[in-house]
């Protein structure tokens, strides 16, 4: 997999699909990697130009020291796109992600004509939430707060399961530095003014059972942007792609034919 020589890291990313394709962006949340979109790959019509990376601090990009800002979150994006010559790209994120794409989106409004929302909002938790996260990780390291964010991320139906193992471990394999480097750049975002300035078209896609950003907080940041669509997935937790791929990826590609992307 290629990697990508930025001003201070080396960003690790991946294309699949067709390289004269329709380009999909796509940006993880917090504590997981690229693979977070494994499960849907093969559920997304042919004929695509698919860009995954490994946001900073995460997978095989490199960790620096936190903390990092959200301005340089979407600056490693910005560079990753130019680099690669893609423009007019719809750009999906989630979670932090979903704050990337916002601010991208606001950025450089030629490298993306449609944005997918997902599990996300304009601003995510507070300081304090956060500062707190970051106490126990550096008590214990990330083990110290593996079981409640499995709680946050998957559905009642998942809590428990084996299923869940494969994202634990990508949790607790995430480098300290990098979460809370990352957790530094959500605590200090809050995207409601410029979101709200936004007018290209915008699917924002919620999870049920969200115990990390929750359907009503993503409603809220939905409705900021005029002629935004919203989607509910009923037996979804923080990461639908993962949990309910069929529904996640259909209603992933409904959108990006409603809109003309294919």
């Amino acid at each position: 997999m290629p990697f990508l020589e930025l001003d201070d890291i080396k960003l690790h990313y991946r294309e699949d699909g067709d390289p004269n394709g329709a380009p999909l962006v796509f940006a993880n949340s917090l504590g997981t990697t690229l693979h977070l979109w494994d499960p849907i790959m093969d559920l997304l019509p042919k004929g695509l130009r698919i860009i995954r990376y490994d946001m900073r601090g995460h997978g095989q990009t490199d960790v620096p020291k936190p903390p990092y800002t959200m301005g340089a979150m979407v600056r490693d994006v910005e560079q990753l796109m130019d680099h690669l010559s893609v423009k007019d790209a719809m750009f999906v994120g989630l979670s932090v992600g979903g704050l990337v794409a916002q601010g991208i989106a606001t950025k450089r409004m030629d490298l993306v004509r449609a944005m997918v929302l997902s599990n996300t909002a304009a601003k995510i938790g507070t300081h304090e939430i956060w500062q707190g996260r970051f106490d126990l990780i550096n008590d214990g390291g990330m083990e110290a707060v593996a079981d409640a964010t499995m709680e946050r991320w998957f559905s009642r139906a998942w809590h428990g399961s084996p299923q869940i193992a494969p994202w634990r471990d990508m949790l607790t394999d995430t480098k300290p530095d990098g979460y809370i480097g990352c957790g530094h750049a959500i605590a200090g975002t809050d995207f409601y003014t410029t979101t709200a300035a936004l007018t290209l078209p915008t699917l924002a896609i919620a999870g049920a059972e969200d115990g990390a950003t929750p359907p009503d907080l993503l409603r809220e940041t939905q409705e900021l942007i005029k002629g935004s669509q919203f989607y509910l997935i009923r037996k979804g937790g923080h990461l639908p792609c993962v949990e309910q791929p069929e529904e996640y990826a259909q209603v992933l590609t409904k959108f990006m034919r409603d809109t003309g992307h294919i």
